[in-house]
């Protein structure tokens, strides 16, 4: 299937999808394995062939404050364009190859209807490199009234930006080790985290839902002053109120470090709260208190969360505080 992000450069295709712009040669592959150019044009190889399905509640992905408790379908393809050492779908996202099985929109979207979700979720490895797909499927099913979701490491471009604009109606973007520069190059082969920045900003001014998580790798993604950096720059862009997670990594594909200590994704919680961010969440624990969500301005309990299971408490179906009225910006379906 031939893209749509893409452009000339002399005898070259530059992908336009993602941040690395690859420049391709006839026959050659982008970084992401998916994206091939061909005799002029660039073709996303993938289209069409989702890898894996799966039925989530919205909670997992994590989006928390829109639509807590329902449910959706999840799919992403073979390939990527990170290459993160400790990736829980590696075999998936490092799999530079056309795998998966024959799936049009329309039969996703009917899958979806079939099993009575309430929206689709782009995700497991890195949705932009399969851009052009997922706006199909997504703009298919908004005519069906289900809502769509990217769950990003957000290194879009403006380009690709302003197709996900046609249809995406949130944005989970995830930070890693904490945006540090030497942990993007060491562990993930990408040459920094600033350029997340901008698919923040960008996500905002197109009014897509956005949502902050940090994966926390103690020993090498750990360090508080790079936190305190990343959270002031996404508090600079968002506002205080955007929700930031930050999630406990656990040992996979070639990082064999523990999981982190409660403790430490502590400290990141205290940090952001300490710097004004409104809503921060802990994920991937067990500590209840730290996944739920309380008032910001009378500390009511809105939502309680065990897990991935949500009870809204105080608030009404405007997403308003039914104790002090606060406008808490929590959207519920």
């Amino acid at each position: 299937m031939q893209a749509s992000l893409f452009e000339i450069k002399g005898n070259k295709i530059r992908c336009t999808a993602c941040a690395r712009y690859c420049l391709l040669s006839n026959g050659q592959t982008g970084f992401c394995g998916v994206r091939t150019a061909a005799n002029g044009v660039l073709n996303l190889d993938v289209y069409n062939f989702p890898y894996a399905f799966n039925i989530d509640p919205i909670e997992k992905k994590p989006v928390l404050h829109m639509f807590p408790g329902t449910r959706i379908l999840s799919f992403g393809t073979a390939g990527c364009n990170f290459a993160c050492k400790y990736c829980q779908n590696f075999d998936m996202s490092q799999r530079k190859e056309v795998t998966g099985s024959y799936t049009t929109p329309e039969a996703i979207i009917k899958m979806a209807r079939k099993n009575k979700v309430d929206g689709i979720a782009f995700t497991y490895n890195e949705p932009t490199i399969f851009m052009e797909f997922a706006r199909d499927v997504g703009v298919l099913a908004h005519k069906y009234g289900l809502f769509n979701i990217f769950v990003t490491n957000g290194y879009e471009t403006p380009e690709s930006m302003e197709m996900a604009s046609e249809f995406l109606d949130a944005m989970t973007i995830d930070f890693k080790g904490n945006g540090e520069e030497k942990f993007y190059n060491k562990y993930i082969s990408v040459m920094s985290a600033n350029l997340i920045y901008r698919t923040i900003k960008n996500a905002i001014d197109y009014g897509i839902h956005t949502e902050i998580t940090d994966l926390v790798i103690p020993e090498i993604g750990d360090n508080l002053e790079a936190a305190a950096i990343m959270v002031e720059k996404i508090r600079d862009i968002a506002g205080e109120y955007i929700p930031v997670s930050f999630l406990r990594y656990h040992p996979d594909y070639k990082l064999n470090i523990p999981s982190t200590p409660f403790e430490t994704l502590k400290n990141h919680y205290d940090l952001a709260r300490s710097m004004g961010m409104k809503y921060v969440y802990l994920g991937n624990v067990q500590e209840e208190s730290y996944e739920n969500t309380y008032c910001p301005n009378c500390g009511n309990l809105l939502i309680s969360r065990k897990i991935f299971d949500s009870k809204i408490i105080g608030l009404d179906k405007n997403g308003n505080c039914t104790k002090c009225g606060f406008s808490t910006g929590i959207k519920i379906k």
